[in-house]
């Protein structure tokens, strides 16, 4: 009869216990997701990059109230994201962030190559390899800039940055060529001799861009400081 009393117990207790693990589970899930109401650090970097990139401009306080709604949803829709207001994970991804922390995280090395591959294709196809290569870099030197943002997805999501994103040059197929000059890029190769700009003279349209001081041409493009 004790036996069959204290293993009653240990089961009521393994329920018990179970019960706490998928409360647990459920509130972890929960917290991933950012809306309306929810506050603290995740959200105030959530707001500083929102800022940054241009898509914000109401206070950094770690509130997320409906400015800060509307500036997600802003987000979402010029990335093509689902413009929920809602910061769940596809848009922490596109943020640059990781699920939990409201922290920068390096994105995955095959979701960089992706990410990297699909603007120099848009942006270069067509020019030699050490132009497309030159672009990945030109990308790459813009995260270790202080005035970009930080993320490979942060500089390319960043509004008017590249035509790609405007033109829908970024949803055309991938080059070969352009993955390979991706990787390379990623490993260190950088022939635009550490640009931050390029242009292609015949077809830009900002003034500005030429004032920008020369390094060096690779087929249609010119790289500059």
């Amino acid at each position: 009869m004790e036996t069959s009393k204290k293993r009653l117990l240990w089961a009521l207790a393994l329920v018990f216990l179970l019960n706490i693990a998928v409360i647990l589970l459920a509130q972890s899930a929960q917290a991933a997701a950012y809306r309306q109401g929810s506050s603290g650090q995740a959200v105030r970097t959530i707001q500083e990059k929102l800022v940054r990139w241009g898509y914000f401009d109401g206070p950094v306080d770690g509130i997320f109230g409906s400015k800060t709604e509307a500036a997600v949803r802003f987000f979402q829709e010029k990335n093509g994201l689902t413009a929920d207001g809602i910061v769940g994970p596809a848009t922490l991804a596109a943020l640059g962030m990781s699920g939990g922390s409201g922290e920068s995280a390096s994105p995955t090395q095959d979701n960089n190559v992706a990410l990297l591959a699909r603007v120099i294709s848009a942006e270069a196809r067509g020019e030699p390899y050490s132009g497309q290569v030159a672009v990945g870099a030109v990308i790459l030197n813009r995260v270790s800039h202080p005035s970009f943002p930080n993320t490979i997805a942060g500089v390319v999501y960043q509004p008017g940055a590249f035509t790609c994103m405007v033109d829908g040059q970024i949803d055309q197929p991938v080059a070969e060529s352009a993955v390979r000059a991706a990787q390379d890029a990623l490993n260190g190769a950088d022939p635009s001799g550490g640009a931050i700009y390029y242009f292609n003279p015949s077809t830009a349209t900002s003034g500005w861009i030429w004032s920008r001081p020369l390094i060096k041409v690779i087929g249609s493009h010119r790289f500059c400081a």
